[in-house]
């Protein structure tokens, strides 16, 4: 894999050069060979923009720009930038711009919307504390749902709450499990991992709010996954951090440090078990790295 602000920088020249060729995420992410899942992560933290936004915004600009300075009509240019009708279009564009293409066509101001600029300036990646473990192989087992990497931050909190109050609302009282299922909650630990995992669509990536496997039956309304065995980066943080600890991982850690890069198509969350969950919770990040070469 190519140095992470590299890889940044030239998935932006990409996506300029090829905008309305591109049809998904995956295609940027093969292009600087890096898996989708830490592309997409690591520039929506990044810039604030999903790589799926980034094209929709930057083409709904250019199209704008159409409007004013050809003679095209809507139809020609909603179909040069990958809309099959013009309502589709019209809405898009409305939603972007305030205006309609008709509007915009006449004395409607547009937004702009520039190519990305990648400059960071790295201010603790060397000093941020990690410790390089190597882990075997081990199996996970639970809920598992596909994500859209667009919505992903919004709807994953809301699996954790829906499965909870499904599943382990005992259990986060401190009360005995009731019934079956809460019960293989409680035997194999599922919660102690959320699990982010390479999906089968573009776009869409899997995670899995996960214990350990026992070997035993699983119920039907869980999937078993192997975590593969590798060199990971683990960071400890507690739930009040974890969300800054991950945003320091992509924006200082990955530019900043001398000795590893990204490796595998996964990564985890680890939640202690001890206590109560809360803002103070020991929490690991654990991502799977290589030594640079």
């Amino acid at each position: 894999m190519m140095e992470w602000m590299t890889c940044i920088k030239s998935a932006v020249a990409y996506m300029e050069e090829h905008l309305t060729e591109i049809r998904s995420p995956e295609e940027v992410a093969a292009h600087v060979h890096v898996s989708s899942l830490y592309l997409q992560r690591g520039f929506q933290v990044m810039t604030g923009y999903t790589l799926g936004e980034y094209m929709r915004n930057r083409k709904l600009y250019l199209a704008a720009l159409d409007l004013k300075n050809t003679g095209k009509s809507v139809l020609e240019i909603a179909l040069d930038y990958g809309y099959d009708t013009p309502a589709g279009f019209d809405k898009a564009f409305t939603r972007f711009h305030g205006s309609t293409p008709k509007e915009a066509r006449g004395s409607s101001k547009i937004r702009t919307f520039l190519p990305l600029t990648i400059q960071i300036q790295v201010t603790g990646g060397e000093n941020m504390v990690f410790r390089i473990e190597e882990k075997s192989a081990f199996q996970i087992v639970g809920f598992r749902r596909e994500f859209n990497s667009e919505t992903s931050y919004e709807m994953i909190p809301k699996f954790w709450d829906e499965i909870i109050e499904k599943y382990a609302s005992h259990l986060m009282k401190g009360e005995a499990p009731v019934g079956e299922t809460e019960q293989y909650v409680a035997d194999h630990r599922i919660g102690e991992f959320g699990v982010c995992l390479e999906g089968a669509k573009a776009g869409f990536f899997d995670y899995m709010i996960a214990g350990y496997d026992r070997g035993d039956a699983v119920p039907e309304e869980m999937s078993k996954e192997t975590v593969p065995a590798g060199t990971w980066a683990v960071f400890d943080c507690t739930m009040k951090t974890l969300q800054d600890t991950n945003t320091r991982i992509y924006k200082e850690w990955l530019p900043g440090n001398s000795g590893y890069e990204l490796s595998g198509c996964y990564d985890v969350e680890w939640y202690s078990p001890e206590g109560m969950p809360g803002p103070d919770q020991k929490c690991e990040i654990w991502i799977p790295v290589v030594p640079k070469k």
